[in-house]
């Protein structure tokens, strides 16, 4: 079975502070045989990248609104009268607020939601047919 991956690098801004944020590489995907995630991995100077996954809806609503709270929290802002989301990461290793142009997530959220449209990821998750099989035994 051929699963749809989405996937885009670019670069976010690590806020250090008001004053200071550095570049990291990144790398946003989405596949749909996971519809209700969306990855993220961050290339750091580490010897391993970072990974997170959270809810697309998350992304998806925080380009407009603020939303989430605890792990992961998005917003939109304006930086320098240019159009970018915030996304606040907290762990028990530590937090992290990170910057990304609005654009190019927009343009990568369309291109997922075009892969799988709102209300329709449980059709991807196979769970129908799963049931289909078990019953018909």
């Amino acid at each position: 079975m051929h699963h749809t991956v989405v996937e885009r690098e670019l670069e976010l801004r690590l806020i250090l502070s008001p004053e200071r944020s550095i570049p990291v590489p990144a790398r946003l995907r989405y596949r749909c045989d996971d519809p209700y995630a969306v990855h993220i991995t961050f290339h750091t100077d580490s010897e391993q990248p970072v990974h997170w996954t959270f809810a697309r809806e998350l992304l998806v609503e925080g380009v407009f609104r603020p939303c989430g709270y605890g792990d992961v929290r998005v917003w939109p802002t304006k930086v320098d009268g240019q159009g970018v989301v915030l996304v606040a990461l907290s762990s028990p290793d530590g937090e992290a607020l990170l910057e990304a142009p609005v654009p190019q997530v927009s343009a990568w959220l369309e291109r997922t939601l075009r892969a799988v449209p709102p209300g329709s990821e449980g059709g991807q998750l196979g769970i129908d047919d799963g049931l289909d099989q078990l019953l018909a035994r």
